[in-house]
């Protein structure tokens, strides 16, 4: 797995951080022991076509979001880029299943990128701050930071992400800590012990859902 510079300037990949957290949290080490280290497949779409993926996946189930992101990719002749989205009717996007409202923010991401409010030249987003990625973003309708978060750490891989607002994140931390499920006020202050490598304990986190979980319900 391809390495990249953590927040305090090294080189490291996800593997060498899981190795990182688990020579000082047991509760992580178990965890590698079961799951294995940190893998995440690498991004296979531009960075606006991972948006539209994420906009259109918003509050649905799994199989149904995969059918409506297929059809819409087929409305847009796969061509799924600002400029394109932009000359698409409402309608057409509409048809492929997309309800009014991510229909709306898919073309305000559209816009916003076309005329540079969002950014998301490669070289240049590479560049930016996690909070500049996601104050960026959260300028588009439809996009809150829970999503930005998604982005920064499955498109963009960054290291220190800790999505304290996702469910998941908070209910492995309670599984795979042994205590109640925290608040994300109280989540916030709890990851500081992972930096600088909060991504890659978000992950465990939800690794403990599939894992201690499981093993919990039999």
């Amino acid at each position: 797995m391809a390495a990249r510079s953590d927040v305090l300037g090294r080189r490291v990949s996800h593997a060498q951080a899981s190795a990182f957290l688990a020579e000082r949290s047991p509760e992580i080490a178990r965890l590698v022991e079961v799951s294995g280290r940190m893998r995440l497949d690498r991004p296979a779409l531009t960075h606006f076509a991972a948006l539209v993926r994420s906009i259109v996946h918003q509050q649905l189930a799994g199989a149904a979001a995969l059918s409506i992101h297929a059809r819409l990719e087929t409305a847009l002749d796969w061509d799924v880029t600002p400029e394109r989205v932009s000359v698409t009717a409402n309608e057409t996007l509409r048809a492929a299943g997309l309800s009014g409202a991510k229909a709306a923010s898919i073309c305000d991401l559209a816009m916003k990128a076309l005329d540079s409010t969002v950014d998301l030249n490669p070289h240049r987003i590479a560049r930016a701050s996690d909070e500049e990625v996601i104050r960026e973003l959260c300028e588009v309708r439809g996009i809150g930071v829970w999503t930005a978060q998604m982005f920064l750490l499955f498109q963009l891989r960054r290291l220190d992400v800790w999505p304290t607002g996702d469910l998941g994140v908070r209910r492995g931390y309670g599984l795979a800590f042994d205590v109640a499920m925290p608040a994300p006020k109280e989540l916030e202050v709890l990851g500081d012990q992972f930096r600088p490598y909060r991504s890659v304990a978000a992950w465990y986190c939800w690794r403990a859902c599939d894992v201690v979980g499981a093993r919990r319900s039999k």
